[in-house]
């Protein structure tokens, strides 16, 4: 099962966000810095400040793509505190 995760530094101030199958996988890359050219190897302090877990790896991918079309914090501070607006996440694109 796949997984939509958001990281956040606080060194840059920044959220990312990301998906993949194996999170735990990913998260070690990040802080491996296996991406060199990537957003996430601009700073060490990456946390994971959210996660959607037993996605479809294609629902993933979209909810993904939605959270980041939204650029907005606001928007990714209430995932986290609004349990309801992951839920119309997850039926949305099913």
């Amino acid at each position: 099962m796949a997984s939509v995760y958001i990281l956040f530094s606080k060194k840059i101030n920044r959220f990312y966000t990301g998906s993949c199958l194996d999170l735990l996988q990913r998260l070690q890359s990040h802080k491996d810095k296996s991406f060199t050219d990537s957003f996430t190897s601009k700073t060490e302090d990456w946390e994971l400040f959210f996660t959607i877990d037993d996605l479809d790896y294609k629902q993933s991918r979209l909810i993904e793509l939605h959270i980041k079309k939204k650029k907005s914090i606001i928007y990714i501070k209430n995932l986290k505190q609004y349990p309801e607006l992951v839920t119309k996440l997850i039926e949305r694109y099913r």
